[in-house]
């Protein structure tokens, strides 16, 4: 089982369609994918861009679609932001759109990071249907 993680997600072109400044329309399963991995103990930091008023209206419109980050722009919550030094920040998976190779899909990045693992059901044994029947008496 893989332990808690610390996951740094970007906004535009990730959680949302890049439609910056404004806010593009959520991409497909980002949301749910991200309240999973929050469920499953995961940390997320919103690692974004955006500065000033159109960072709070990003964390706004998470917030208001059931997410709120452990941090934001910074590796901790408690963590000052200093002009001097460099913005990277401490996580363990780093989720962009910029990334080498593109956006892949939430629901593969869900595949891909869950603590859960699918489990496998029993497949029923199917009952003959009335064509099986009728083709079994000739």
């Amino acid at each position: 089982m893989l332990q808690s993680l610390i996951i740094a997600v970007d906004f535009d072109g990730t959680i949302v369609e890049n439609r910056y400044p404004e806010i593009g329309k959520p991409m497909l399963f980002a949301f749910e994918t991200l309240k999973k991995f929050q469920e499953e103990g995961h940390r997320l930091i919103l690692w974004t861009y955006r500065y000033g008023d159109k960072l709070d209206e990003a964390v706004d419109f998470c917030k208001s679609r059931g997410i709120e980050f452990y941090a934001v722009n910074k590796s901790y919550p408690e963590e000052e932001f200093d002009n001097k030094i460099s913005r990277k920040i401490l996580a363990d998976i780093f989720i962009d759109d910029r990334n080498l190779g593109g956006m892949i899909g939430w629901g593969e990045i869900y595949q891909k990071l869950s603590t859960k693992k699918p489990t496998k059901t029993k497949e029923k044994k199917k009952k003959p249907g009335l064509f099986d029947r009728l083709k079994n008496k000739s």
